[in-house]
């Protein structure tokens, strides 16, 4: 079998659905990504002990009706993740640890999905390169000398790179479609309002939006159900 990092989404729950593959083997091929690919700085929280632990709980009592079962996925750090750190690219939330979830993740996690880390983003969303970040600036895969785009450039970059099967940013005015483009993914703005802007730092709150990130049209589809 094909290293699992380099399928699709689909294609991956596929393969855990069929028990080809176990939830832990995925998380732990992600995990080896990501310790390989430091010098891209997509991260600013890494959850791997986390990760594995909800691998392996999945992978005991599998839970097959769920629409992203056992998948290990990271977002942008914009998104609040209860008792785990949320900085928004800033340093004044450095120490953030906020005691709720956002709606969007709460409806990834409540659907088979677990998390392997928090992305860099330009600094409470604001930029288009991914060079404003309290973190430091995004490398994008596809060259060294390459912006990943922004402000949700650590979630094109990290997807690009196979480091998460599909991710979810903000887009306030191209903030996921701009940093899809520039490295080869696809992103999607939905309709303002399909998903909750509950526990998302805010922009500006008329405009700002959730959506997928990922390989394919038929994966951001799945994230957008979910």
């Amino acid at each position: 079998m094909s290293d699992v990092t380099s399928q699709s989404l689909n294609e991956i729950l596929d393969d855990i659905k069929s028990k080809k593959i176990s939830s832990l083997e995925v998380t732990k091929s992600y995990i080896k990504n990501i310790e390989s690919a430091k010098k891209l700085n997509a991260f600013v929280t890494t959850t791997f002990d986390q990760a594995l632990d909800k691998a392996k709980q999945f992978d005991k009592k599998p839970n097959f009706d769920q629409l992203l079962p056992g998948i290990p996925l990271a977002v942008k750090d914009l998104f609040c993740t209860e008792n785990i750190k949320t900085t928004a690219g800033s340093n004044i939330l450095n120490n953030f640890i906020p005691s709720y979830e956002s709606t969007v993740t709460k409806n990834l996690w409540d659907n088979g999905s677990f998390l392997l880390g928090k992305l860099n983003c330009d600094e409470f969303a604001m930029g288009s390169s991914n060079e404003t970040s309290h973190y430091g600036n995004v490398i994008n895969p596809v060259g060294d000398q390459l912006v990943p785009g922004g402000s949700s450039g650590g979630s094109s970059s990290a997807l690009a790179a196979d480091l998460t099967p599909a991710t979810i940013g903000t887009d306030t005015g191209g903030s996921i479609r701009q940093p899809a483009s520039f490295t080869g993914t696809v992103g999607l703005k939905p309709t303002y309002g399909s998903c909750s802007r509950y526990g998302i730092v805010a922009f500006a709150s008329s405009l700002d939006q959730a959506g997928p990130m990922a390989q394919n049209v038929k994966d951001c589809a799945l994230l957008q159900e979910v």
